[in-house]
């Protein structure tokens, strides 16, 4: 199939054709940032079933906690959670620490890939297709990704990227309009919201991604679940 075709439709009709053509077996994969939050909404307003999954990686923000109970009850959807195998954080913890991430580029992906990585693997070995709320604008690293592609890392798995066109503004404007519930960290300032002790709120002027993992380069900024960790 030629995925060209689907870089000038809107997000709705991208989310339309994934829901459509794999059903459940498609999953939106949420962290519940304002991103994430818009393809639910807008997933929701397409069909009555549809997979929501997320990975809990036991250090997340207590207001990410209850967002995920908020969006469950306001949707009236399941969300399927994936936690990291417990042996491998347990030996994790008790060779390097607490705060292993902060010493190494090597440590932090380490970290990442016990409490994220693995438990997204498991989680799209269920799947056909995933749904992300990546946009091009957000980093570096994501300036040429497409709306629609075979997932790289992962074939043939299909990778879908329906808001890869907008800006923050055109989020923003959906959340308001449609009275989107968010996490109450954004409004504390932070634009990206991941593990707690990797996240932090961003000063004025600073790029959106900038509260995440702060103390590295911006080009390594990512942590293996859209690119080769």
């Amino acid at each position: 199939m030629d995925h060209s075709q689907f870089e000038s439709k809107s997000p709705q009709e991208v989310l339309k054709w994934a829901l459509e053509k794999y059903g459940t077996r498609v999953g939106i994969a949420s962290s519940f940032g304002l991103e994430d939050m818009v393809l639910i909404d807008m997933a929701s307003k397409i069909t009555d079933e549809f997979t929501v999954f997320t990975l809990d990686t036991g250090r997340l923000h207590e207001e990410t906690y209850l967002t995920m109970d908020r969006t469950r009850s306001h949707y009236g959807i399941a969300i399927q959670s994936y936690f990291p195998k417990t042996e491998a954080v347990e030996q994790l913890e008790r060779e390097k620490g607490f705060f292993s991430f902060k010493e190494s580029l090597e440590n932090r992906k380490e970290c990442c890939a016990i409490r994220k990585v693995e438990p997204l693997s498991r989680a799209l070995s269920t799947l056909d297709a995933w749904i992300t709320g990546i946009r091009r604008d957000q980093i570096v690293t994501r300036t040429d990704i497409q709306k629609v592609s075979e997932d790289a890392d992962r074939p043939p798995l299909i990778k879908i990227n329906p808001i890869a066109d907008w800006s923050l503004e055109q989020v923003q404007d959906y959340i308001e309009k449609n009275k989107v519930p968010v996490n109450p960290l954004h409004k504390q300032n932070y634009p990206s919201i991941g593990c707690a002790p990797c996240t932090r709120p961003i000063e004025a002027g600073e790029d959106i991604r900038a509260g995440r993992w702060w103390w590295e380069n911006p080009d390594h900024k990512e942590c293996g679940l859209h690119r080769p960790a």
